[in-house]
C-alpha cells in the first residue's frame, strides 16, 4: 500500500512541474518570445493544455476576474501541495 502512495506522490509531483510549465509556456506565447506555428511548440502547448486544463477550468469559474492575472495555477499547487501533506503526515504513517 505504501508503493501505491510513493506512486501518487510522485505523480502530484510531476503534475506540479506540468503546471509551472504551463504557466511558462503561456508567458513565452503571450509575449510572442515562441511561435506556436511551429509544430513542436504547438504540440507541446496543446499537452499542457489537454493535460492542465480539466482542473484549472472549475478554479477560474470560482474566481473573480482579476483582469489579465491567472491565478488558478497557483492556487492549485498549493491545493496539491495540501493534498501531499496530509497523505504524508495522516495517510502514510497509518498504513502499514
Amino acid at each position: 500500500m505504501r508503493a501505491i502512495l510513493d506512486i501518487v506522490l510522485i505523480i502530484l509531483d510531476l503534475y506540479i512541474w506540468l503546471l509551472i510549465a504551463s504557466a511558462i509556456l503561456s508567458w513565452l506565447i503571450a509575449f510572442n518570445v515562441v511561435n506556436t506555428r511551429n509544430q513542436f511548440v504547438g504540440a507541446v502547448s496543446e499537452f499542457l493544455y489537454r493535460i492542465t486544463e480539466p482542473l484549472l477550468a472549475p478554479i477560474r469559474n470560482l474566481l473573480p476576474s482579476l483582469g489579465g492575472l491567472d491565478i488558478s495555477p497557483i492556487i492549485l499547487i498549493l491545493l496539491i501541495m495540501f493534498l501531499q501533506r496530509v497523505i504524508t503526515y495522516y495517510i502514510y504513517p497509518a498504513v502499514f
